[in-house]
């Protein structure tokens, strides 16, 4: 018995009559791969994505109306939860916008303290994204050792403040105790015995062949439609945009300290893809480490907070004050109408702006590229939902 003859749409490389399907699927909100809970409803045709739309809102709690309730000294412990895993630059953008209201200069060792802090927090939270991403496509090792670092980073930070993850370490004025003794010692040890892993690291996976090609000239952003898009820390800077709040709009103490600003550079691909992004973090690291020594070797003798009524009350006004977080440039806007409590406060971050573009990037893909490109956009969904 023969078989029926078929005729072939060879456009379409489908039965002739017959027609594909999009398909609808959810990737999320429990999905490990979404770093938090986070939902993207993806229209595939077979492995291949017309677009990934992302769906948020499932993490909101109204923090920044709990602001107008707790009042100004209230609210430092709540901006711990804008970005969890860097959590030191949330509690400075909090004050800074709090001492630009109420005329609050902080005292210089106040200021080494905070860039110390900041610096430590931002190699902690880079560290768990190279890590992750490396996890995400499939390399588990990476992740032990960038995981084992940042416990060592936990560490200092909790002999500094008490807390390994919301750190509550800054006030109004500046932070809340000075270094405990040793700390610098302390500090300097752990970045002898880390920098070298860093080459170590990058030899373990930036620069695997399987790992580059799964990140390389995967979801490229053009510097034009990543300024469009308003990207912001590596994000922008690895589509080739030299752009560092620390450096453009220079707060506290950095314009005291040496340090250079990692762009991409279509190393391994195209400017602007998977890879660059991922590799800023990387370069970004020995940055840090590099301002930290600086900081530690230039420390000056003073007190670490100014003076500040217990019940604080701002004149009237608005301010907006930025710092350059782990994901980019996280802004504050605080108004005042002279009480104890903010009239109103806004948040922006770096994870929502990147939120926006996945639905651009995403057409044409693969279904597994996405996961390499939410990782490589380093999202925290805290600082996505407010």
């Amino acid at each position: 018995m023969s078989l029926p003859s078929i005729e072939l749409d060879l456009e379409r490389e489908t039965p002739a009559g017959l027609e594909t399907e999009e398909m609808t699927l959810n990737m999320g909100p429990q999905h490990p791969s979404t770093h938090g809970v986070l939902r993207f409803v993806v229209k595939a045709d077979g492995e291949i994505m017309r677009r990934a739309i992302p769906d948020i809102g499932y993490l909101h709690r109204s923090i920044e109306k709990i602001s107008e309730k707790v009042g100004y000294h209230g609210f430092m412990p709540y901006t711990d939860r804008v970005d969890y895993v860097s959590a030191m630059q949330c509690n400075q953008g909090w004050a800074m916008a709090c001492e630009s209201l109420g005329g609050v200069e902080v005292p210089r060792r106040g200021e080494y303290c905070r860039v110390i802090a900041s610096e430590l927090g931002r190699i902690a939270s880079h560290l768990l994204s190279v890590g992750a991403t490396a996890m995400d496509i499939g390399a588990i090792t990476p992740f032990t050792h960038g995981i084992r670092e940042r416990e060592k980073i936990n560490d200092l930070l909790e002999e500094l403040c008490g807390a390994r993850l919301t750190f509550n370490y800054m006030r109004i004025g500046g932070v809340c105790w000075d270094l405990p003794s040793g700390f610098a010692g302390r500090v300097l040890g752990f970045l002898d015995g880390f920098e070298p892993l860093i080459d170590e690291f990058n030899e373990l996976i930036s620069f695997n062949k399987i790992y580059v090609e799964r990140l390389a000239n995967v979801a490229v952003i053009p510097a034009e439609l990543a300024i469009s898009y308003n990207l912001v820390g590596p994000n922008l800077r690895g589509s080739g945009v030299c752009y560092d709040v620390r450096k453009d709009a220079p707060y506290s103490v950095y314009p005291e300290f040496d340090f250079e600003v990692p762009v991409g550079s279509g190393q391994k691909g195209v400017v602007g893809d998977c890879w660059d992004r991922y590799f800023v973090r990387m370069q970004e690291i020995k940055q840090s480490c590099r301002i930290v020594r600086q900081a530690l070797g230039g420390m000056p003798e003073g007190g670490v907070v100014a003076k500040v009524a217990r019940t604080f009350k701002p004149p009237a006004g608005q301010v907006y004050a930025r710092v350059e977080g782990s994901r980019g440039d996280m802004g504050w806007f605080v108004a005042s109408d002279g009480s104890a409590f903010p009239l109103r406060t806004h948040i922006r971050t770096g994870s929502y702006s990147a939120m926006s573009i996945i639905e651009e990037v995403s057409q044409g893909l693969m279904i597994a590229d996405l996961v390499a490109v939410i990782a490589s956009f380093d999202i925290v969904a805290p600082e996505v939902d407010r």
